[in-house]
């Protein structure tokens, strides 16, 4: 072989390293470019940027001022698993149980003795009234901090049943992804939940990076009051708030100011919050998440006894909201790592 064909097969091959190195630089990029990459290309992706795209674009025909970029999120099934129990009721049967041996009455009382007992269908019959008793007589009788931290304690070491993973480790990827894009486009993002405020609060920033003041949910009275010369708030077992169906609007309204441009939820709890939100002049978003994986996740909706989509599902239809099949539309449902 003379010199020559040595340079061109050099040359050939320079050629190729660096074809090679550009293709894997684009796969990079385009996979970097990607703002959603845990969710599968479909409408309901399409749909998420376009809306995205169109918004934040200046001089656009629907361009929203960043002040106004309002974007409000359920938490239970929408941000977070649910099923087969809510996981704040997960907490208060949790918190009955060490409490007990300071009630001895409770053991022939209900609905303690059916959670003493382990008796969740005995707990879930007896309806939204004995579910109150068991929250308020769980949740109350310390002060907000105290209370804090109890719920800081019990999220480190509880694990839900079905997965034997951490409640923070069951958010949804995609929502989390969602979220944080949402965030880099100037849009402010907060969890309106039919849970408790002040058992969310203590760990939304680090899981959602939603800060506490960005976070509302139902709530029980609080009391200012002298402790050892110290003033703390005392929880009262009196319910001050309900943050679920027609009252989640009205929370918006009273803790933002703003009718938001875009909402997203799971049930027909969220129901109200999606119509006022999407009835807004200018361009709105409106998402439901619909539990379709009964593999990676459950499988629920009309039927459903926590997380009910039935009413909200026919008027997705009728109003042109974006719903979500998880099963189809998600690559993977919990993060790989701890978040």
């Amino acid at each position: 072989m003379n010199q020559l064909s040595r340079i061109r097969l050099t040359y050939c091959g320079y050629r190729s390293m660096l074809w090679l190195l550009l293709l894997f630089s684009m796969a990079a990029h385009a996979r970097a470019a990607d703002p959603l990459p845990s969710w599968n290309s479909g409408p309901a992706k399409a749909a998420i940027v376009k809306f995205v795209k169109e918004t934040t674009q200046k001089g656009g025909r629907h361009f929203i001022a960043p002040g106004k970029r309002i974007a409000v999120f359920d938490n239970d099934g929408t941000l977070w698993s649910e099923q087969p129990l809510y996981v704040q009721l997960a907490f208060a049967l949790d918190r009955v149980k060490a409490l007990s041996p300071q009630h001895p009455e409770w053991k022939n009382r209900e609905p303690f003795k059916s959670v003493l007992n382990g008796d969740l269908k005995g707990v879930m019959g007896g309806g939204e009234r004995d579910l109150l008793e068991l929250v308020m007589a769980s949740h109350a009788g310390m002060t907000t901090e105290e209370f804090a931290q109890i719920v800081k304690d019990w999220l480190a070491t509880a694990k839900h049943p079905k997965y034997n993973r951490r409640y923070t480790e069951l958010v949804y990827q995609p929502m989390l992804e969602l979220l944080a894009y949402l965030r880099r486009k100037g849009f402010k993002t907060y969890v309106f939940s039919g849970g408790g405020i002040e058992f969310m609060r203590p760990w939304t920033e680090k899981i959602y990076g939603i800060p506490p003041e960005q976070v509302i949910g139902s709530s029980i009275k609080t009391q200012f009051e002298f402790q050892g010369g110290k003033p703390v708030l005392m929880r009262l077992p009196a319910v001050d708030f309900i943050d679920d169906k027609a009252g989640k609007p009205v929370a918006i309204n009273k803790f933002t100011g703003h009718r938001p441009v875009a909402a997203f939820g799971n049930s027909d709890g969220d129901l109200q919050m999606l119509q006022w939100t999407t009835a807004g002049d200018g361009p709105r978003f409106g998402l439901l998440v619909h539990h379709t994986d009964n593999e990676r996740e459950t499988a629920y909706d009309r039927q459903s006894s926590i997380g009910r989509l039935d009413k909200a599902l026919d008027e997705a239809g009728q109003k042109g909201w974006t719903v979500v099949d998880m099963k189809k539309d998600w690559k993977r449902v919990f993060p790989l790592k701890k978040p």
